[in-house]
């Protein structure tokens, strides 16, 4: 892509359009950043941006900065619906997203993963194991580093292992990683989408431009992925690999007598990777991001004996099921990263019982009835907070005992008097964060901050 002398507009000025921004400046293109938020909001962004010779709109979007442009790049928080991008879109303005952009640049090989749950995790994990195996590796996308900061750093014998989003990928056009990894889907951003179909469609495109020389991993144990197995291969795309808790697999990873196993091809013998019980992870879902990295090391060449050791090495990533603290008793867990009701779930079910769960912020237009039989069998009372408080009550009236908190504050010292020793407190929303907090890690920090106080507390009344 020839970007010298090139008018581009950045639309959104969150990490990855500052980031997409400067690269955009350094190729020696004219550029602008147009944002909702005011200058004042932007105070730390914009003085950078005004030294590199970037022009920046604030507080608000001008129709006729978006027309003058040859190029658009979208930050993934900005919606494509948007009133400006729609129109120009109609004027056949080239639009594609910040992840896209990067493709035209990123040397080396990608490893791309994406799904409605455990794609941090799975991200990390790979980047941790590729790193075991020796192989050069950087690690970013929706987590961490944005992917066109990643540019520089990529070499052609390298690795980039990105974490990708469904924001992410629907501005995508050239986008093509040699290894994608579908971990799941469930409903999750309806509120963005619009239904479940244009989500799926959105996850779809992390294999529409691979080719037979790549690889597709995806679970075996998930409904839709035979559709996705079928598409792929209709249209002469990739190799298909399949990752499975609950079956053995053609060729892929998967569980047999307590044993990760993989298998290269349907004629290979299965090969032994590490027990089931090594893995330092709690809950059945993290069983399975296992596997689909070790599927997918597999594939990048990395040995059993290194993809073993770092697994067994591994550790929660922050925000994800994470410990936090014991405190008279009880255990407190932060799993701020559960944005939606899947992944809440899956959260609940890494525990026999005994849950004081902590619900609620900005609704993604979800459905929370999903989760009573699961509430009535493992959850001693539910605690509310934020703004979908209101619905998640009337979704799950009955199921348990439902306190409205308010704030996570209060909640975490409502769940706390209430818990028993043994125990548990867990926060896991199924909700964005963004009523109450910058973001999930936001949310996530503010937690600990809570339980640790209340820690603190506890050891000066016990002195």
């Amino acid at each position: 892509m020839e970007l010298k002398g090139k008018k581009v507009l950045v639309v959104g000025l969150g990490k990855s359009g500052l980031a997409a921004a400067l690269f955009l400046r350094r190729q020696g293109a004219v550029v602008t950043v147009s944002d909702v938020r005011s200058a004042e909001d932007l105070a730390k962004e914009i003085p950078a941006l005004i030294d590199e010779g970037i022009a920046v709109e604030a507080g608000g979007h001008g129709l006729l900065t978006f027309r003058r442009q040859d190029l658009i790049v979208v930050s993934p928080g900005v919606p494509l619906d948007t009133p400006e991008l729609a129109q120009v879109r109609k004027f056949g303005l080239p639009v594609i997203g910040e992840i896209e952009l990067a493709a035209r640049y990123l040397r080396g090989r990608v490893l791309a993963i994406t799904g409605s749950n455990g794609k941090t995790t799975t991200t990390s994990l790979c980047g941790e194991i590729l790193k075991a195996g020796k192989l050069p590796v950087q690690v970013g996308g929706n987590i961490g580093v944005p992917v066109i900061a990643m540019v520089e750093e990529s070499r052609d014998d390298g690795w980039s292992v990105l974490e990708v989003s469904s924001f992410q990928l629907e501005t995508t056009d050239r986008f093509r990683p040699q290894i994608a990894v579908i971990l799941n889907i469930t409903p999750d951003h309806l509120d963005r989408h619009g239904s479940f179909e244009s989500y799926t469609a959105a996850k779809e495109r992390i294999f529409a431009r691979q080719t037979p020389e790549d690889t597709l991993v995806l679970n075996a144990d998930d409904e839709g992925s035979k559709g996705w197995a079928g598409r792929a291969q209709r249209a002469g795309g990739p190799r298909v690999y399949w990752f499975s808790r609950t079956k053995v697999v053609r060729q892929g990873a998967f569980v047999h007598e307590g044993t990760i196993m993989f298998r290269e091809s349907e004629q290979a013998k299965g090969e032994p990777v590490m027990k089931v019980s090594e893995i330092p992870l709690k809950g059945a879902h993290n069983v399975e991001n296992v596997l689909a990295a070790v599927c997918a090391a597999r594939l990048a060449g990395v040995e059993a004996a290194a993809i073993r050791q770092a697994a067994m090495d591994f550790k929660a990533v922050e925000h994800r099921l994470e410990f936090v603290a014991t405190i008279n008793g009880v255990d407190y867990y932060n799993d701020s990263k559960a944005t939606n009701v899947d992944a809440s779930m899956k959260a609940i079910a890494s525990f026999a019982g005994g849950i004081h769960l902590i619900l609620g912020g900005k609704d993604k237009n979800s459905d929370y009835r999903q989760m009573r039989a699961m509430l009535m069998e493992r959850v001693k009372a539910v605690y509310t907070i934020g703004a979908a408080a209101e619905k998640i009550h009337m979704q799950l009236e009955g199921a348990a005992p439902i306190v409205s908190a308010g704030t996570l504050e209060e909640a975490v010292s409502r769940a706390g008097d209430a818990a028993q020793p043994g125990e548990i407190v867990l926060l896991a929303p199924a909700c964005s964060s963004f009523d109450q907090f910058e973001n999930y890690e936001h949310r996530g920090r503010v937690f600990k901050e809570a339980v640790l106080a209340r820690r603190n507390l506890a050891a000066i009344a016990s002195a």
